[in-house]
């Protein structure tokens, strides 16, 4: 039987994310320059370069087994794949837009406009939700200046920072989508052993970065009040110390919370507080 295929970005920054997450889970490759495929060492696995928008059809389709993409492109090619992992990266909003002085209010008020957008698919699916009908000029790219060009009247673009929006006087109407980076799996689960494998040490990667490993001393008396504030991924491992009166603790805790959660440890008391990252792990 045939390894399994999975189609990764070919250039741009996706395609270094999916790299190096590949990388991290032990999935190592080398790809000899501008060649559309290689080999994985470890797992019989063949990665396949392409372009990203074009990998949810070609997963559908089954010319890939597996395959990692936006969640916006997955949304516009309206195809039927698994989602089998969130990436936690490339996380990004698709936003209707308006000039700032625009009389426009609500969705429902595009009934009748010209909307300019790179994702014709979701768009209209959003109107039709609004219950509103507008003549969609379909783009590539440069979305953001149709406006100024006289060519719509509100856009549908991704949105990231919202500087872009600021440089050229829009102003977001409404969301459209949310969307990060996935994994993505054809229904027909070949090799679903190999995939489940892949998917594991991914979610392995994935679930190390969301976290991180705090060691604290603590009062022993004190020790509710701080299991309250670090509960844990289930409960935090206790050690007893030399001196009775005292304890040490080891705990996964969400990497965003790491700060305040140190500063309300030692405002309680603790002392010795230590974060160390983590590279992956099984939970």
């Amino acid at each position: 039987m045939s390894n399994l295929r999975i189609g990764l970005p070919s250039k741009g920054r996706l395609a270094e994310v999916a790299a190096e997450l590949l990388k991290e889970a032990g999935l190592s490759f080398r790809r000899q320059e501008r060649s559309l495929f290689a080999r994985c060492r470890e797992v019989p696995l063949d990665v396949t370069f392409l372009r990203t928008d074009d990998i949810p059809v070609l997963c559908a389709e089954g010319a890939i087994d597996m395959g990692i993409t936006g969640g916006d492109l997955l949304a516009e090619s309206q195809v039927e794949l698994i989602e089998r992992l969130a990436l936690g990266v490339g996380q990004c909003r698709l936003a209707v837009c308006v000039p700032e002085d625009s009389k426009i209010t609500s969705p429902a008020d595009l009934d009748g406009t010209r909307v300019a957008t790179s994702f014709p698919r979701v768009t209209e699916n959003f109107l039709k939700e609004h219950k509103a009908q507008a003549h969609l000029v379909n783009l590539s790219g440069s979305v953001e200046i149709m406006i100024a060009l006289g060519v719509a009247d509100a856009i549908v673009d991704l949105v990231e920072t919202g500087s872009t929006l600021a440089a050229n006087r829009l102003r977001i109407l409404a969301e459209a989508g949310s969307y990060q980076t996935l994994l993505v799996q054809n229904p027909a689960r070949r090799q679903a052993e190999v995939a489940d494998r892949v998917v594991r040490r991914l979610e392995g990667v994935v679930i190390a970065r969301s976290y991180t490993l705090l060691e604290y001393n603590v009062p022993r008396a004190k020790l509710p009040q701080a299991e309250k504030i670090t509960p844990g991924f289930n409960s935090p491992t206790i050690s007893a110390l030399e001196d009775s009166d005292w304890c040490a603790v080891r705990v996964m805790v969400r990497r965003t919370n790491v700060i305040d959660i140190m500063e309300q440890l030692e405002a309680l008391g603790a002392s010795a507080i230590l974060e160390t990252r983590i590279a992956n792990c099984r939970l």
